[in-house]
Parts: C-alpha cells; structure tokens; sequence
C-alpha cells in the first residue's frame, strides 16, 4: 500500500471559488430575489390614499377659474358711509378734469385807482332841511321868555326836536302857538321837546319856554342834532 498515491483535497478559500466563478453568480441570483421580493412585501404594505381625505398640509388647494365679471367691486348701500382709505371708489379727479398742482396760486394784488375818495361830509355835518333860531323875547327879574324858531326848507312837511341845555335855574313850561302841544321831557339842566305836528313845506313854528333864574345865553340848542343860530 505504500506504493498507492492519495487523491489532492480540495482546496477551500479564494482559491476554490476563484476556481468555481458559478458560485459567485448563483450567490448574486440569490441575494437579487431576496431583495425583489422585499421591494414587493413593502410596497404591498402600503394602503393607497383616499381620494375623499384632506390633501396634505402645505399643499395649495386646487381653485376655480375666476371669470372676469367677479372682479367688479361691490356695490355700496345708498345709505352707507365713506371711511377714509376703505371706499372702493375711486378718489382721483374726473376723467377730462384738468390736473392741478396742490400748491395754491397767489396772483398780484389788482388794486384800483379808479375810485375817489368820497367828499361827502358825515350825516352830522350835511345841511337840515329844518334849521333853528334862538332868541330872547321878554327878560323880567328872575327869569325870561326865550323862543326857537323851527324852520322847513325843504318842499314837504316835517317833524322835528328841539334840545335846549341852560346854565342854573329851572324850566317854568314850554309851550307852542295855535297848534297841538308836543311832548317834553326834562333833565339836568336842559330838555327836549318832540313836536306835536310836521312844520309844513316852506313854513315855520315857535317853541316857546319860561325859564327862571337861569342865564339867557344857553348853553346849547339844537334842532335836529344841528346847531341853533342867535346865540
């Protein structure tokens, strides 16, 4: 027996399958269907979306078509009020209006020439058609009789008033002749007497009075507000 040769081991590592390349590809098979096969339980595993649920969040929601009749804006009540900055119309100038700059024009200042300076005198110092004259008619120890001569000018009847203002003494009466009595009101040193009836036009009437110790010179006499002459 010791003349019988031993059949070679086969070899085990690299050198076995580098020896066996169907080993290799048998193995790559395998590890494929593996890997398919965990691919399709996976996929299988998962439940298909509902199509009623809600889209996930962070997705834009599908719109419809906006017609161009839905862009007009809103009508306003009659009756409803204007806020500033929130009324849908429009705050602009008028279609065709001119355009105007916010700054205010200021022309020149036209000043004119033309006009005089008016010569009328005051109310005051314009002529009365109904003028007045003073005058002594009788002095007697402790008083005198003095008289105003009311005159009308003017070419239709008149009113008229008489102030008379005197230094000292008193007034006695007042009186007029041969036509209806006025009325007099006395104060501090003087009176006034309002007529009892017109001067006729281009006529004249006497207001008489009875003054006591009282200086014959007055110390005003007015007819009308204008001055007295005589004195």
């Amino acid at each position: 027996m010791s003349g019988m040769r031993r059949a070679p081991r086969p070899s085990h590592g690299p050198a076995a399958i580098a020896s066996s390349p169907w080993i290799v590809v048998a193995a790559g098979v395998v590890v494929m269907v593996v890997l398919l096969f965990v691919a399709l339980g996976a996929y299988r595993g998962r439940s298909p979306a509902r199509d009623d649920g809600p889209p996930p969040a962070g997705l834009p929601l599908p719109q419809a078509p906006v017609s161009p009749t839905d862009l007009s804006p809103t009508p306003l009540p009659e009756n409803s009020a204007l806020l500033p900055g929130l009324s849908p119309r429009a705050s602009g100038s008028p279609p065709g209006a001119p355009v105007t700059s916010g700054v205010p024009t200021v022309g020149p200042t036209v000043v004119s020439t033309s006009a005089r300076p008016s010569t009328r005198p005051p109310p005051q110092q314009q002529a009365s058609a109904v003028s007045g004259r003073y005058r002594v008619v009788q002095s007697f120890d402790g008083g005198f009789i003095g008289e105003v001569l009311i005159v009308n000018a003017s070419g239709v009847d008149r009113g008229w008033t008489v102030r008379f203002e005197f230094a000292g003494g008193r007034l006695v009466t007042t009186w007029v002749e041969g036509v209806p009595q006025g009325a007099v009101r006395q104060f501090d040193g003087g009176f006034t007497y309002v007529s009892g009836v017109d001067v006729p036009a281009g006529g004249s009437v006497a207001l008489r009075f009875h003054l006591e110790r009282a200086s014959t010179t007055p110390r005003g006499c007015t007819v009308d507000g204008v001055r007295c002459s005589g004195f």
